[in-house]
């Protein structure tokens, strides 16, 4: 399976917990019960995956975290915020680049309708 289906699935199970669970919690409520639907779905998903940037020939084990990886493809930005800020997508591209991954999301779980909190980044994909 592809980042391109993986993502569908990612964004299929956004969809379904926030259905479930409505918008504006924590952001760690949303990370514990993504990673948990999208495990029963078969995805290899780790939470708060350190990852590190080379700066100068200095290499820094953790330059940030994401707060999702599934599949060692996809990296999945959670927010709960009541709007969509620019600025999630620029850090998730660059988070992209870093660490040599295809695809992101950012999916923001603070708004009314989740499918206006769905972003995708490609980073070297056909879009």
């Amino acid at each position: 399976m592809g980042p391109n289906d993986i993502s569908q699935q990612i964004v299929d199970a956004a969809i379904h917990v926030h259905r479930e669970l409505g918008p504006g919690l924590l952001e760690t409520v949303y990370e514990v019960v993504m990673a948990h639907e999208l495990a029963q779905r078969g995805f290899n998903v780790e939470r708060q995956v350190p990852i590190p940037l080379v700066y100068n020939g200095t290499e820094f084990a953790v330059a940030f975290r994401a707060d999702l990886l599934v599949q060692d493809l996809v990296i999945v930005e959670l927010k709960s915020t009541e709007t969509n800020h620019p600025v999630y997508y620029k850090q998730l591209r660059t988070q992209l680049v870093l660490a040599k991954k295809p695809l992101g999301l950012v999916l923001n779980f603070g708004l009314e309708l989740m499918k206006q909190g769905i972003t995708r980044i490609v980073n070297g994909l056909p879009d």
